[in-house]
């Protein structure tokens, strides 16, 4: 934690959101870069398409220690980078200082051959991407699931009274509403994981203008393919190469990413509203920690605030996302600086969404379902099986069922004996009457245990 951060990710909230660091953090971006530079200069050796000389497996190894950036070694390039003023041509700057006194020395001019800093940034941000989404993302989403679905299975016979526009409704079970929230989270990272993060590797212009004066008879499209390609060995979010592009790699993948992120926001700010809502109905308790404080005046309270957090911070998370997805695509002819700074803030979009998952999960680890308010409340209105009487009526022909039951009850308090007494004076037979009164508000859920 720093004492003196501006953001609260890196200040109040840096021991919960610590686990984005290896990802977005400056030190973070440095090391991909290398890794980028690194690898690329390794795919030359090893291609055999140009005068790079073949490095041997322990020149090799020399390369890749150096993606293991010590925090001297970062000090380093932030240093030369005062000097360029550019951040790339740094990591250029300390590969070359670093191999230049190795074996690799007669090669060091093949670094950062022929290709554009964003060459390099955007295959290292696929990379951030992937490694943040495959390690730490998913892995948040897919313990929500696994949590609602627990409570879906724990619950799915447990009778609710639900509410549509506000008032009572049809019921349904506790259980099922929580595998409604768990169902679309799994759908929508099914399409988050099925997103392939598209890079590029093709020059200043995307027309691979240095590359082919260099060396005009080599495949370059191909290689580009090849090179990114080769990430994706034992990665789970893929990276796919894209060869038609300008100086940037047009961003729209960046932007698959981030609005499915943003979806799946939107579906857990649903339910912790409604969460909320269970809360503040005493439908659903929470369990008191003994040391706690609810509220500075008032010592009954036990607030929801790990639901109101999570919730917050998905809004702030969104509207970054948003930000991002309107600004990314766009850029001045064949390219401007403007993305640049944006995507140094993708970490505070991450950083949100995750705090407000780790939030979210705490509030689920301290709840309690009252079952016995859950039946009170839904024995308090029986206007509720109303639906179920009309439909039955509809069925045995009665006239104008639905009006009849209207009249009953509309803006009226009712009790499960006006509904009986009002069956007895229907025109059907006992046996529908039976069928009518064994109707309840705690058995007339249809098929909502069946559908966990």
């Amino acid at each position: 934690m720093t004492t003196n951060a501006i953001n609260p990710l890196d200040g109040r909230y840096f021991e919960k959101t610590r686990a984005l660091a290896p990802y977005f953090s400056e030190q973070a971006l440095m090391k991909y870069r290398i890794i980028v530079e690194g690898e690329y200069l390794i795919a030359l050796s090893l291609s055999g398409k140009t005068k790079l000389r073949k490095f041997n497996n322990v020149e090799i190894k020399k390369i890749r220690n150096l993606y293991e950036l010590s925090l001297k070694d970062f000090k380093r390039i932030k240093n030369i980078e005062k000097i360029t003023n550019h951040d790339v041509k740094a990591v250029e700057y300390f590969l070359k200082e670093r191999l230049s006194k190795t074996s690799l020395k007669g090669s060091i001019e093949w670094i950062h051959f022929a290709i554009t800093s964003e060459d390099t940034n955007n295959i290292a941000y696929a990379l951030i991407l992937s490694d943040a989404l495959e390690k730490i993302m998913i892995a948040g989403i897919k313990e929500i699931i696994l949590n609602l679905n627990k409570l879906a299975v724990q619950y799915k016979n447990l009778p609710m009274l639900a509410r549509t526009h506000g008032q009572s409704a049809s019921p349904t079970a506790f259980g099922k509403e929580m595998k409604v929230f768990s169902h679309r989270l799994e759908k929508r990272l099914e399409g988050l994981k099925s997103i392939k993060i598209e890079a590029k590797l093709n020059g200043a212009t995307g027309n691979y203008n240095a590359h082919i004066a260099a060396y005009p008879s080599v495949n370059w499209p191909e290689f580009s393919k090849k090179f990114i390609e080769s990430f994706n060995k034992g990665r789970s979010q893929k990276l796919a190469c894209n060869l038609i592009t300008t100086q940037i790699e047009c961003h729209d993948s960046y932007v698959a990413i981030f609005d499915t992120l943003r979806r799946i926001n939107t579906v857990l700010l649903d339910f912790n509203q409604d969460m909320w809502r269970y809360i503040s109905d005493g439908w659903v308790g929470q369990v008191p920690k003994k040391k706690e404080t609810g509220s500075s005046t008032m010592p009954h309270k036990i607030n929801p605030i790990d639901f109101e957090n999570s919730e917050g911070n998905l809004g702030i998370a969104n509207a970054l996302f948003e930000f991002f997805a309107r600004k990314l695509p766009i850029s001045r002819l064949q390219r401007d600086l403007s993305d640049s700074t944006v995507e140094r803030a993708f970490g505070t979009a991450f950083g949100h969404t995750y705090l407000a998952y780790i939030s979210l999960l705490k509030g689920l680890s301290k709840i309690s379902v009252n079952k016995e308010k859950m039946k009170q409340d839904l024995l308090a209105h029986p206007e509720v099986i109303t639906e179920a009487i009309q439909t039955i009526l509809r069925r045995e022909g009665v006239e104008m069922p639905y009006e009849k039951l209207k009249l009953l009850t509309r803006g009226k308090q009712i009790t499960l004996d006006n509904i009986h007494k009002f069956i007895d004076t229907l025109k059907v037979s006992d046996k529908v009457k039976k069928e009518l009164k064994r109707i309840t508000p705690l058995n007339y859920i249809g098929l909502a245990t069946k559908l966990v």
